[in-house]
């Protein structure tokens, strides 16, 4: 079987089954991985072994094993509820199941989910059953909502940065900047190599491996560059540095996880007392709203952020929830 989605980085290994199966089950601290049936355990270490061999990114990889790690831990639970038929072997079945599925993540759940989250959830059920043989899903997506992707206030973003000034280790202090200043996804921080970083007298440059392995080069912020500068110089003590081209290494010298990363990142923001707010996707949307909002081109901001089409781009350009509460704030009242 095969997908449909090409890999993101030319430069991050495929991991093993074993390895995709640990990463969900080792989540962050005090949470507990999602418990299977023991008729459903072999069904996702067979899924976690055919994602293993598939082009797929690892992030992707450790995505689509939760999202249906999820799934079947929702249909073993609600088995009573099931229609008729087996869902895992018959198409009409499984289609009544996930569409039942959808509406209990976005009304039903302790947790209600976005329409962002359930359109997600819904492509890796896609994913497994197309490995299963049955064929795609038959449900319909729910449109996104019509509003710009959340970004970090002007406030919020000085207390960022000073958070991440403050932080001791270089390494960090450029896996937190790179996000907000070149606009990367937590998955192409961790996929760049030392090589990817080319600086010059005058100018450096940094080169980016996207979705589908797509190469772009952006010119690196000088606030950037001090950090970069200060963890290449850091980088050969660390171990394996020099057997390893990972430009991220953890503490045995392997290439650092996105989760990892990630974590980095919710660190940072948890002693400056910023919550769990600045995540990497969230610096990314911010660096988007920036460059949109002060009426850059929206070709450029596409080529910056590695968007393949420029309706991807023109969502920064729609109101936020704060837009249209300042809106309604201009209303006259008699008070």
């Amino acid at each position: 079987m095969t997908s449909e989605i090409p890999n993101t980085s030319a430069s991050q290994d495929t991991g093993s089954a074993s390895e995709i199966t640990s990463t969900i089950t080792k989540r962050g601290p005090g949470a507990r991985p999602t418990t299977l049936p023991d008729e459903f355990t072999k069904i996702i270490e067979d899924y976690a072994a055919a994602l293993g061999d598939a082009p797929l990114s690892p992030e992707s990889r450790r995505t689509y094993l939760s999202r249906v790690r999820m799934y079947l831990s929702w249909l073993a639970e609600h088995r009573t509820t099931r229609s008729t038929g087996d869902p895992i072997t018959n198409p009409k079945a499984r289609d009544w199941v996930v569409r039942d599925y959808r509406r209990w993540l976005l009304r039903e759940s302790p947790t209600k989910r976005s329409v962002v989250y359930a359109n997600s959830a819904l492509t890796a059920i896609d994913d497994f059953y197309r490995r299963l043989g049955l064929g795609k899903v038959r449900i319909d997506r729910d449109e996104l909502p019509q509003t710009a992707p959340r970004a970090l206030d002007e406030q919020t973003r000085i207390r960022w940065l000073r958070a991440v000034e403050a932080h001791l280790s270089p390494r960090d202090r450029a896996i937190a900047l790179i996000p907000y200043y070149a606009g990367a996804r937590i998955s192409e921080v961790v996929g760049l190599d030392f090589t990817d970083v080319h600086r010059s007298a005058r100018k450096a440059q940094l080169r980016i491996w996207g979705k589908g392995g797509k190469p772009r080069t952006i010119q690196i912020h000088t606030k950037l560059r001090a950090e970069l500068d200060q963890w290449l110089e850091e980088r050969p003590n660390w171990p394996h540095a020099s057997d390893n081209p990972a430009l991220f290494l953890n503490t045995k010298g392997g290439r650092l996880s996105a989760r990892a990363a990630s974590g980095i990142i919710h660190a940072i923001a948890r002693d400056a007392a910023l919550g769990d707010e600045p995540t990497a996707h969230v610096l990314r949307h911010t660096l988007a709203t920036t460059l949109v909002r002060g009426h850059t081109d929206l070709v450029v901001v596409a080529e910056l952020l590695g968007h393949a089409r420029l309706e991807t781009t023109r969502r920064y350009s729609l109101p936020t929830d704060k837009d249209k509460a300042d809106a309604l704030n201009l209303i006259t009242t008699d008070r």
